[in-house]
């Protein structure tokens, strides 16, 4: 484990390194932590790789500031490059589930000479307004500003590794993120993606409305996207089982890395 500074406000990010070879930056969902890519077998599937697991914002071991300004996609975008500094990697692929679905589409926009290419599962470009909620639940918001993280766990209804995830955040953390995301975070623009000439691939399930039609779109405006559907998958069921990800992932990687 390792920690970096954000240097812009000073919020600290925990990460971990392990492997070799082409640099492979897996970015998390909300909620949970970089505990998870190991937990589904994605370290051990990436082992020709360098993984890099951050803790973003707000999550896992990383700082937790309960200010709203905190959550600005630009701090996020400043966690990862100091991530990739403090590692020494020039270059990366990104690839994110959801929440880093998302920050993966924002730093190819902010950052294109840092990645080299991007995955993102389950994630989508597009402004979050009203998505919280119908993946947690209505009133998710009121539970974590009331400080119950137990109850937003129980309401959520999740397996029980995902709900001891949920439990080890700081809610107030949570509802500072969700809360600005919603009201602030406009996305990735049409024209950018039209610009965005990085390989990507971008993967969502058949059942994960509207971050399916989203990323389908969004590969579609893209020069150089993939798009490959999830068959059945909801937005929880995204990344595992991971053979169906892992068969995707490892040959684009392959490729981009030739």
């Amino acid at each position: 484990m390792s920690d970096v500074v954000n240097p812009h406000d000073g919020t600290t990010i925990r990460y971990d390194a392990a492997g070799s070879g082409p640099a492979v930056i897996l970015l998390h969902g909300s909620a949970l932590s970089r505990v998870m890519w190991r937990g589904l077998g994605y370290v051990s599937g990436l082992s020709d790789y360098r993984t890099l697991r951050v803790d973003l914002r707000g999550h896992g071991r990383s700082g937790k500031p309960h200010e709203q300004e905190a959550y600005r996609m630009e701090r996020f975008i400043e966690d990862v490059l100091a991530v990739m500094d403090a590692e020494s990697v020039e270059t990366a692929t990104v690839m994110g589930y959801s929440l880093g679905g998302r920050l993966a589409f924002a730093l190819a926009e902010a950052a294109p000479d840092r990645v080299s290419s991007f995955v993102s599962l389950g994630g989508s470009p597009r402004k979050q307004d009203g998505q919280y909620e119908r993946v947690f639940f209505k009133g998710y918001l009121e539970t974590l500003k009331a400080g119950d993280i137990d109850g937003f766990a129980d309401k959520t209804g999740v397996d029980p590794a995902t709900r001891a995830a949920f439990v080890a955040n700081d809610p107030l953390a949570l509802a500072a993120l969700f809360e600005y995301t919603e009201l602030n975070d406009v996305g990735v623009s049409h024209d950018a993606l039209a610009h965005m000439d990085i390989p990507a691939l971008l993967m969502a399930g058949t059942r994960d409305e509207p971050r399916f039609s989203e990323a389908r779109e969004a590969a579609s405006i893209m020069p150089n996207a993939e798009f490959v559907a999830l068959e059945g998958r909801t937005h929880g069921q995204t990344l595992f089982p991971n053979d169906e990800i892992l068969n995707a992932v490892l040959p684009f990687l392959e490729q981009v890395n030739r």
